[in-house]
């Protein structure tokens, strides 16, 4: 019997478990939920769970054949009772033992439902997180193992667990694969152990596993085997050596991969590695490109806030464009869990007394200033623990003003960051380490020397919107206060009189004002005090002064906003932005596409916390670095980055029309330093999304590598018109572990779609 069948059976044991709890069994049995949109469309839809176990499918009581499914792996939690704005809405109809929300990965909205009684509701929740759980602790093997069932299960049409050679060429079609029949047909015998013309699950499994046998992994394996059949100790360590470019410990590391991915126990016990062993490290998370002392928080935190790149939000309150998007808390809840440290209210007097936050002079909806708080409180600290800072854009009275800071204390109690640590004003912020757990306000602030001064040159941080469709006046083009007249002087002692001085008092290191030029900074520079910038002016000072802002970034905080003008909320490159140090280059993190893939990319490292440490040359004050020229920095040294693109594994479909499939390419693209900015592709491959094979090498030379991002993108070639997006990953290029590696694509949301990969052989070296 082969490894992968005892495996299968292993697979199929626990299946037999699952299948017999009690809450799978009702799940199975199926129940009739309301599904919930609003609080006035509350419609009933049958859901069960089917055969597969990962599968969830509902429709219509009173709907002809229409239906949807959804998998398990999709889903992130199961929250229980009223923990959404819709199932709050309904409360005093529904009592929360009954309700229940689904919460997916990505950007994919939740399902919120109502059950018929406390029982059913408890049986779908408990159900739901114990398949949860089990999709999520399934190693690389199970996992492909049950992604073959699924497709098994969705061409089984007729449900009689069987398919004919028939039904099977036509499955290979829905799965990307377009191969020779006669070849096919061999398999297919080759699989039918029973002769009966049929492959059940467990053999079509087998089948698949022929099909996919990798030639370009094996030839690997054969450089290094001496008998072309196994690994022994030795020949591990070598490859480890060579190929993996390990060089003190490979030994250990190479008892430590046979003890963790041969599944033969013999071979284990042997100290040799099999061909499926092999291939199971390269797919692995050790496999993969992403080096792995780099996943978890490997850098000092306790350095000055100034010294991090801080993931950061826009208009964190929507959930799509801000002309008529809709204001969420979901969308802070979703910001929160991608790592974002740094979420924006735009508050506005609401009716009753009570602020609102919303886009202002918009068709957006509101939503309550006090209802952010509760649920910053809640999600702040579930991701990372590190501090969260509030970004205030304020346009209430002072009485709502007042009202807005006694939520912020009531609610927040202990975790708002109140008052200075150690009562004494610092040369520089303090750092993520210090500040861990708390909340911090950005807003202007009332006092100082210069305090009525400042509040004229920050009337709003941001550009906004006029009626006649222009943007207004930036606050970054008015005055300095050393240009101000009297009557200019009297205008902002009035502005200042219009802030509360409860709001104010709460602000304590992140406090708001106008940018008052390069020349003058080093001389005044206020660690505690920070400057707003629009994307253009950031932009041409980036370009003009790119080192003055380079130091600018060492001490103070700078955040970095879209224009106004991006009514669609469409993102600027965050990368030029962070090539100047600086740290808040807030995102529309509701808008998928390649700026986000950037900003995800960056913080991916670290314990996905939100911080990153700026490159060393980044945190000095005195430093000469400039982006524009970065051959004139000390210790100047470019890399050469060779990437050999080998093959492509399961690439998913984006057409689903009947037949169609993939003609997949790879583009692998540089983000850094203007020097550093490229892109190139290979050839496309025809008719093959299953397990294409390029074997084409792409080159670059990396001028900064401390900033630079490496994103790969597959996309399905089309000579008439733009390709389309199959699937991308990106990671900072200091990240990136050299030798064979797997990469595993992401969607255009950021969520995996296994078992979606690349393979490749990467080398990394100095330019001569």
């Amino acid at each position: 019997m082969s490894i992968g069948m005892i495996g299968g059976q292993q697979m199929e044991s626990q299946d037999q478990s699952i299948r017999d709890d009690p809450d799978i069994r009702v799940m199975t049995a199926g129940s009739t939920l309301r599904k919930v949109k609003s609080r006035t469309w509350k419609k009933q839809r049958h859901f069960r769970l089917l055969d597969d176990g990962l599968s969830i499918w509902y429709k219509s009581r009173w709907v002809g054949k229409g239906h949807s499914t959804f998998s398990v792996s999709e889903i992130e939690a199961v929250r229980e009772g009223h923990q959404s704005e819709v199932l709050l809405s309904i409360a005093e109809e529904f009592s929360a033992d009954l309700c229940f929300t689904l919460v997916f990965h990505g950007r994919q909205g939740n399902l919120d439902l109502v059950a018929e009684s406390p029982e059913e509701a408890q049986a779908w929740i408990r159900g739901l997180r114990k398949l949860i759980n089990k999709a999520q602790t399934m190693d690389e093997k199970q996992r492909l193992d049950q992604w073959v069932r699924d497709w098994f299960h969705k061409a089984d049409k007729n449900k009689d667990g069987k398919m004919n050679f028939k039904e099977v060429r036509t499955l290979l079609k829905m799965m990307n694969v377009d191969m020779n029949e006669e070849h096919a047909f061999h398999l297919f015998t080759m699989a039918d152990q029973s002769e009966s013309g049929f492959l059940e699950s467990e053999q079509f499994v087998l089948f698949y596993k022929m099909l996919t046998q990798r030639d370009e992994v094996w030839r690997v394996f054969q450089d290094y085997s001496g008998d072309g059949e196994k690994l022994i100790l030795e020949e591990l360590e070598s490859f480890l050596k060579v190929e993996q470019h390990e060089g003190y410990g490979s030994a250990q590391h190479a008892r430590e991969l046979i003890d963790c991915y041969e599944p033969s126990e013999t071979a284990k016990k042997q100290g040799t590695m099999s061909l499926e062993g092999f291939q199971m490290y390269l797919c692995s998370q050790e496999g993969s490109i992403f080096r792995p002392e780099y996943v978890g928080i490997y850098q000092d935190m306790s350095q000055p806030l100034s010294h991090y790149f801080i993931s950061s939000s826009h208009n964190t309150y929507l959930l799509e464009d801000q002309l008529r998007g809709h204001s969420s808390l979901e969308a802070y809840i979703q910001a929160l869990k991608r790592g974002c440290r740094c979420v924006e209210v735009d508050c506005w007097d609401g009716s009753d007394g009570e602020p609102v936050v919303y886009h202002g002079h918009t068709l957006t909806s509101k939503i309550f200033f006090k209802d952010i708080i509760a649920t910053l409180k809640e999600y702040a600290f579930m991701t990372s623990d590190l501090p969260v800072i509030l970004s205030v854009e304020n346009h209430c009275g002072v009485e709502q003003q007042t009202i807005m800071a006694r939520h912020l204390r009531q609610i927040l109690g202990d975790t708002l960051l109140k008052n200075i640590l150690d009562g004494q004003e610092p040369q520089y912020l303090p750092s993520p380490q210090e500040l861990k757990g708390k909340i911090l306000l950005k807003a202007k602030k009332i006092g100082g020397p210069e305090g009525s001064l400042e509040t004229l040159a920050d009337i709003s941080d941001e550009e906004d919107m006029t009626s006649s469709g222009a943007e207004k006046r930036s606050v970054e083009d008015l005055p300095g206060p050393e240009y101000l007249n009297h009557h200019e002087k009297a205008i902002a002692r009035k502005s200042e009189s219009n802030l509360s001085r409860e709001l104010s008092d709460l602000v304590v290191y992140c406090k708001s004002v106008h940018f008052r030029g390069f020349k003058r900074a080093p001389l005044n520079m206020k660690s505690n005090e920070m400057s707003s910038f629009s994307e253009s002016k950031a932009k041409r000072l980036a370009k003009e002064t790119g080192t003055d802002f380079v130091q600018h970034n060492s001490v103070q905080l700078s955040r970095i906003y879209p224009s106004g003008l991006r009514t669609d909320s469409s993102n600027y490159n965050p990368q030029e932005m962070w090539n100047v140090g600086c740290q808040i280059v807030a995102l529309n993190f509701q808008t998928a596409g390649l700026e986000m893939d950037l900003n995800d990319g960056l913080f991916r490292q670290n314990g996905r916390c939100g911080y990153v440490l700026k490159p060393s040359f980044m945190r000095d004050i005195n430093t000469k670095f400039n982006p524009e020229k970065p051959e004139e920095q000390p210790g100047y040294k470019p890399l050469r980055l060779s990437i050999q693109v080998i093959s492509g594994q399961q690439l998913p479909k984006v057409n689903q029309k009947e037949g169609s499939i993939v003609d997949p390419l790879v583009r692998v693209e540089i983000y850094g330093v203007p020097q550093d900015q490229a892109k190139d592709e290979t050839s496309h491959i025809n008719n093959n999304g299953f397990n294409p094979v390029w074997n084409q090498s792409l080159n670059f030379v990396i001028h900064t590598p401390d900033l630079a991002l490496v994103r790969f993108v597959v996309e399905d070639y089309d000579k008439t018109s733009k390709n389309d997006f199959i699937g991308q990953y990106t990671l900072p290029f200091t990240c990136i572990q050299s030798g064979y590696r797997h990469i595993h694509l992401l969607s255009k949301d950021g969520t995996t779609i296994p078992p979606s990969s690349l393979f490749v052989n990467i080398s990394i070296s100095d330019l001569t």
